[in-house]
């Protein structure tokens, strides 16, 4: 098949994704549980491609946690982007010439 084909197939599959819920819904949502749900799916899809990627990213998959471990904790006191990215990569390169000696 042509290459041209498969760009105008994904390019109205991206259009359809964006423009059927604009058509659709009109009115505004009025259930707090669907608005509760819409507002949370961003978070959960984020999470579902990042999570994997960081624990198979690394040499091994315990270096990739303690990574993932370093990196909750700061965010969750509430660190800079920064601080919490170098602090993870800190993790992944102590843990690895760890295990580099066992």
């Amino acid at each position: 098949m042509s290459i041209y084909l498969y760009i105008l197939v994904m390019a109205l599959t991206t259009y359809l994704i964006r423009v059927l819920p604009l058509t659709i819904f009109r009115k505004p949502i009025q259930s707090r549980f669907l608005k509760s749900f819409l507002h949370y799916v961003p978070y959960c899809c984020l999470a579902a491609m990042t999570f994997p990627a960081i624990l198979t990213s690394t040499q091994s998959t315990i270096s990739g946690a303690a990574a993932l471990v370093v990196a909750v904790i700061l965010a969750y006191r509430g660190k800079s982007l920064i601080v919490v990215a170098l602090s993870s990569s800190a993790a992944v390169l102590i843990v690895e010439q760890i295990l580099r000696f066992l």
